[in-house]
């Protein structure tokens, strides 16, 4: 019995002391933040500290996005009256000027077209007359108003089909004026309406095309602009007017001015809000769908902050070391916001109220703390 006794009490006494162990083993989790060093480590790491400051920070906000063209400046060209294609020059890519002609097509129905306008051009003249000469005798009662009422009917139908084959006429590039009989066509062109490139073609040589039949897509560069998004945090510091410089990845060199001329009033799921951007000056070299850099200038505002150096960041947070004696730091999580001149905005700058902040050696600090939690 006695034997047994002193068996359980050396169990007890062994588990207890075990126990003890793994809690001296376990790590203190309210330690984790804090740091303390030697006077021999203190030299070793040369550290120096700083305060919040009052700081003018003056803020470039980098972005990026796209060339784009608004929909009123991207165009199909199609024919109206449709026909077959006698010959075109243009490639995508290819630059062309106003006026130039783009392609060239052949129907038959366009000499029919002007074959009826001429006829209907005479008939006009003859119902004309004929029109002022039963006015002028049913005014003398020599003739019935049956009779001036059907001549001044046949002058109003012919004047009316006149006007809608000129219109035509000119839906297909051909002045009515200029039609005769010694000089009816049976080709006609389209020509570009505005100065521009092309960005697909559509059409080859022989081909027959309908009305419905897109030929060539067309860009009017003159309202070319810059998409770009902007996330929510910085949405509010943006406003139209505002100046852009822009640049593309492999000629970050050369910078491309701007300014906003709208600002979108939705989120996206990625959290942005997009805004566009007008060039000063167009450049040829700026094509749609071309990925673009670009920086704003956001004016001065007063904020507290520190020095970037102040701050480290591990695991995607970002922290800065609180001096709470000679040789003792405590790692405090920050908000950062603007930044600029060195300077970051602390948006959460109560925690740091009237502390002492590690400037110089602070990411020597942050690898000695994780070391040591390692270990």
């Amino acid at each position: 019995m006695k034997n047994i006794i002193i068996v359980l009490l050396s169990l007890f006494f062994f588990g207890c002391k075990n126990s003890q162990q793994e809690q001296e083993k376990q790590p203190n989790s309210a330690n984790e933040n804090h740091i303390s060093l030697s006077n021999e480590q203190l030299q070793n790491f040369q550290l120096s500290t700083t305060e919040l400051q009052e700081k003018n920070i003056h803020h470039t906000l980098r972005l990026n996005g796209t060339i784009d063209v608004p929909p009123q400046n991207l165009v199909s060209v199609s024919s109206a009256l449709g026909g077959r294609v006698q010959s075109t020059k243009l490639l995508p890519g290819m630059h062309f000027k106003k006026g130039e002609v783009l392609v060239t097509l052949e129907d038959n129905q366009y000499i029919q077209l002007q074959q009826d306008y001429l006829t209907v051009k005479a008939q006009l003249q003859n119902a004309r007359e004929e029109y002022n000469r039963q006015k002028e005798l049913n005014q003398s009662k020599a003739s019935s108003d049956k009779v001036f009422q059907q001549a001044q009917a046949d002058y109003r139908i012919l004047e009316a089909t006149l006007a809608a084959l000129e219109q035509k006429l000119q839906l297909i590039h051909i002045n009515p004026n200029q039609i005769t009989v010694n000089n009816i066509r049976r080709t006609v062109n389209i020509y570009a309406p505005f100065d521009g490139y092309v960005t697909q073609v559509l059409v080859n040589t022989g081909k027959y095309i309908s009305p419905s039949d897109v030929l060539f897509e067309l860009v009017d560069p003159r309202n070319i602009h810059l998409n770009l998004k902007v996330f929510e945090k910085d949405w509010d510091k943006i406003q139209v007017g505002m100046q852009v410089r822009s640049y593309t990845n492999n000629k970050p060199d050369k910078k491309y001015s701007g300014k906003i001329i709208l600002i979108g009033k939705n989120i996206s799921d990625d959290r942005a809000v997009e805004i566009h951007a007008h060039f000063d000056n167009y450049n040829a070299a700026l094509i749609p769908g071309m990925y673009m850099n670009a920086e704003i200038e956001i004016p001065e505002t007063k904020n507290v902050a520190l020095p970037d150096e102040c701050i480290v960041s591990f695991e995607g947070k970002h922290y800065v070391f609180k001096q709470k004696d000679a040789g003792s730091f405590e790692m405090i999580a920050i908000e950062p916001g603007s930044s600029g001149d060195g300077f970051t905005e602390i948006l959460n700058a109560d925690v740091l109220k009237n502390s002492k902040i590690v400037q110089k050696g602070a990411y020597t600090l942050l690898m000695a703390m994780k070391n040591k939690s390692e270990e």
